[in-house]
């Protein structure tokens, strides 16, 4: 794994205060002025495995494969559903353009848009519950979103899908970068998680 790009922004008026944050690649080191070079490397270490832990700990679940994904599908089942779901299959599929995820009740598969691998892990963990919910109740209907809303983050995670849809309405890219194919949009027709979570 390549080394992050770190910038060190001293200040005289910083007494004692070490912080870090992301700006766009880069991560920005803010340190007392009065640091040795030394102690700037020890606290630029720090720092930097100290964001990338947090990082890691965001990041949606499921990135190294199917497998993983299938495994959060069934711990947020018992956490969430009481473990009543049991789907055959979770599995990343291709960017799907209007649509986040995809459920067929039917055979217990869901299918998971590319967009979302770089999603924070909660915004997955609501789309993963959403899809679970559909082997339980297919139509949206109370019975269904009485399910989902079980899950705490169920509002936050609609709010950043709702973003996500609007950046890309505006041109904006950045989840998947390019936007996908017409074969890729059109592949499975099932179930649809529109912005609004529906």
């Amino acid at each position: 794994m390549a080394s992050p790009a770190v910038e060190v922004r001293r200040s005289a008026r910083r007494k004692r205060m070490v912080s870090a944050r992301r700006e766009g690649d880069r991560m920005v080191v803010f340190i007392p002025g009065w640091m040795s070079d030394e102690q700037e490397r020890d606290w630029v270490a720090k720092m930097v495995q100290r964001m990338e832990a947090s990082e890691a700990r965001r990041r949606s679940p499921g990135r190294t494969g199917d497998e993983a994904l299938l495994t959060r599908a069934q711990e947020l089942s018992s956490r969430w559903l009481e473990g009543r779901t049991d789907p055959a299959s979770v599995r990343w599929v291709p960017t799907m353009r209007t649509r986040w995820a995809s459920c067929t009740p039917v055979d217990r598969t869901i299918r998971i848009s590319e967009r979302l691998r770089d999603a924070p892990g909660w915004v997955v963990d609501y789309v993963l519950v959403h899809e679970l919910a559909h082997l339980l109740s297919a139509a949206h209907d109370d019975v269904f979103w009485s399910w989902v809303y079980r899950y705490p983050r169920t509002e936050r995670a609609i709010g950043y899908l709702e973003g996500l849809n609007a950046a890309a309405s505006l041109g904006i890219t950045g989840v998947d970068g390019d936007p996908p194919t017409a074969e890729q949009d059109a592949e499975l027709p099932d179930d649809r998680i529109a912005a609004t979570g529906s």
